[in-house]
């Protein structure tokens, strides 16, 4: 007997695996090869699939897992770190977007519901394409990728409430004032029930299920979980996707969250991809082709819009003009939970067929640029830019002002640090404790102005301009240390320095040994890779383990130091210039701290040469801790206390039998 739906599966993710092949070699988002693949087997295209229905059925339970990943994957205490980006400037973000999009709508003769559920949907923008594409980048953590990553959360939590306002704007009751209070009472229950829920009834659950170390048993837990949850919100008339949302914020809060988040992790993949191709299956590529002027046109309305208004809430959070053009560009398409949301609005009749089509045109094609534009974004932001910073720009850089922060002390033969992250916080410390003059530019209007409480010699800015470089006196400067996480601004930022003084000492921090020649090329004088010095200081430390001598360790380090890091390229290399001393000797030895427990008298408050240890145990002690201080010249005359911390160096068979010892009596 065949089934229809095994048959559409195979095609669906046959097919799919060749298109995102295709996609890939072609650096286009995975996500983007799911939508083409719906497009192609859908009844607007080769129309390969039957079973259209089993197959939303799937995409259905994909909507539930993503939202329920969020959901375990949103945290109260992560968010407090970023509460401000994500608050100030996500709310500035969508409300503007709607607000412009709904008085768009109005004019081209959309009812006030239309119109605001309008905005809902081109509000939102694509988490999973823009993340994948910052983090390949390597700019998740630079100035533009903190702005867009706390407007995408604020994007992600807000959907929910949008979903529950959708039915209310379609007209789905007449007395909206009771609809409104059964809706609060709903959720007041819904929020009563998490809360209790992740209080004490899922960790209970979760603790005694984990107990039986059944892999099986916790994964099928943390499924009842999600389909219950969302199965309880739907029973209510709210949406399945909040239920599982819910779900989420429950065991995200238990200490069960990772592993959950983990056992889940390839379900969600496989059936979110469902999803997308559903998605795909509904656009109308004849549609596209016959409108394609019209849809052109309001893509490009949308792309400024979002672009404009995400400029303007970066501007907003007082990030540079630069910075928030990047976050502008970044975030100026239409993303997935759009595509969700269009679903309830179908249904409570505030998306007709028509208006859908154009809908899923639009966003198919601003997702379809985004990668592109991403890529080239700097270039991008530079001519946008450029005829607001031809002329003085007055200090949109300095947001503190001086009554706030006040004068900066002399500044000659100091340090500048460009970036306040760990790299940039060490090098200040340092240069405070060796009492060497210093001075920060950092770009975190909040970090600014709390270590400017703090008495640090701090100022707002962003050092790709000359104007800020002046204003720090970089011409008198004597070392400049670049600290940040953006590689394209580190290399605008050592051309802007280049351009005003080359007798500075440059030193560049990247994450990459990529890179460093460009760097080099353009003027720095050291560049430190993240990536080579973590792999130097595993190294040290495996060798160091297999006691290899210490000058031997350092040789060696600093001879792929001096080979300008082309040493760990190429293995061949390696061989080729390792000195022939430089051989692991590996004695059959251990060195172990071992702390006396034991009341014997026989070595308690005796010296070593009565106790006889090294003739009884076959260890020798090279080191004694005693109440915080380390004695290191032992000799036959060292008393050994209880309490202490024995250094020892002897077989591992004998340590132990040491160890056993000392231990006796302890307790």
């Amino acid at each position: 007997m065949e089934i229809p739906l095994l048959s559409d599966i195979v095609i669906i993710l046959g097919l799919a695996v060749v298109v995102i092949l295709l996609f890939q070699r072609f650096r286009l988002p995975t996500i983007l090869g799911f939508l083409a693949t719906g497009v192609i087997a859908g009844p607007y295209g080769l129309s390969l699939i039957t079973a259209i229905h089993d197959i939303e059925i799937l995409a259905e339970i994909g909507v539930i897992l993503l939202l329920f990943i969020i959901g375990m994957e949103f945290s109260l205490r992560s968010l407090a770190l970023i509460k401000r980006t994500v608050l100030l400037g996500g709310a500035t973000q969508v409300l503007a977007t709607i607000g412009l999009v709904w008085v768009v709508m109005l004019l081209f003769g959309f009812t006030q519901g239309e119109a605001v559920f309008m905005g809902f949907l081109i509000a939102l923008s694509s988490t999973a394409i823009v993340l994948k594409i910052l983090q390949d980048k390597g700019e998740i953590n630079s100035p533009q990728g903190r702005v867009v990553l706390g407007i995408l959360i604020f994007q992600d939590i807000i959907v929910v409430p949008m979903m529950l306002l959708t039915p209310l704007m379609g007209g789905g009751t007449e007395d909206i004032g009771s609809a409104l209070l059964w809706m609060a009472l709903k959720g007041i229950f819904v929020i009563v029930f998490v809360l209790i829920s992740a209080r004490y009834l899922v960790p209970m659950l979760l603790y005694a299920v984990a107990k039986t170390k059944s892999k099986e048993l916790f994964i099928l837990c943390v499924v009842v979980i999600c389909f219950a949850v969302a199965w309880l919100t739907s029973s209510l008339g709210l949406s399945l996707a909040l239920g599982a949302f819910m779900a989420g914020l429950i065991i995200s809060e238990s200490e069960y969250s990772h592993q959950a988040t983990s056992n889940i992790l390839p379900f969600r993949e496989i059936f979110t991809s469902f999803f997308f191709v559903s998605i795909g299956m509904l656009l109308d590529f004849n549609f596209m082709l016959q409108n394609f002027a019209i849809i052109l046109f309001f893509t490009i309305l949308t792309v400024i819009i979002k672009g404009t208004v995400a400029t303007v809430a970066a501007r907003i959070l007082q990030y540079p003009l630069r910075i928030s053009l990047l976050v502008g560009l970044s975030i100026f398409q239409v993303g997935e939970f759009a595509f969700i949301l269009s679903n309830t609005g179908i249904t409570h009749g505030l998306l007709s067929a028509e208006t859908y089509q154009y809908f899923l045109s639009v966003s198919l094609l601003t997702m379809s640029v985004t990668p592109f534009v991403i890529e080239y974004y700097q270039k991008i932001a530079g001519v946008i830019g450029a005829p607001f910073s031809s002329g003085k720009e007055p200090m949109p850089y300095t947001v503190t002002s001086p009554e706030e922060h006040g004068d900066l002390p002399p500044l000659d033969d100091h340090i500048v640090i460009i970036g306040y992250g760990v790299n940039g916080r060490n090098v200040a410390k340092a240069a405070r404790h060796a009492q060497i003059p210093y001075v920060i530019v950092e770009l975190n209007a909040v970090t600014v102005k709390n270590e400017r409480k703090m008495g640090e010699p701090i100022v707002y800015g962003d050092a790709v301009h000359p104007m800020i470089l002046s204003h720090i006196n970089i011409h008198k400067a004597r070392v400049v240390v670049v600290a940040i996480s953006d590689p394209e601004a580190t290399r605008r930022i050592i051309a802007s320095i280049r351009e005003i003084s080359d007798r500075l000492h440059l030193i560049v921090r990247t994450r990459f040994v990529q890179e460093m020649e460009e760097n080099y090329r353009l003027g720095a004088d050291e560049v430190i890779p993240e990536e080579f010095e973590t792999s130097i200081e595993i190294f040290t430390r495996v060798l160091n383990k297999y006691l290899m001598p210490r000058d031997e360790i350092e040789s060696f380090t600093q001879m792929i130091r001096s080979d300008n890091y082309d040493m760990l390229r190429s293995m061949a290399g390696m061989k080729n210039n390792v000195s022939t001393n430089f051989n692991l000797d590996l004695p059959e030895i251990e060195v172990a701290s071992l702390r006396v427990l034991t009341k014997e008298d026989e070595i308690i408050g005796k010296p070593l040469l009565e106790s006889g240890v090294r003739h009884r145990f076959n260890v020798t002690i090279v080191a004694i801790k005693r109440d915080g201080e380390t004695i290191l010249n032992i000799d036959a005359h060292t008393y050994i206390h209880r309490k202490d911390i024995l250094y020892v160096v002897g077989k591992p068979g004998e340590i132990m039998r040491f160890n056993n010892y000392l231990k006796a009596d302890g307790f």
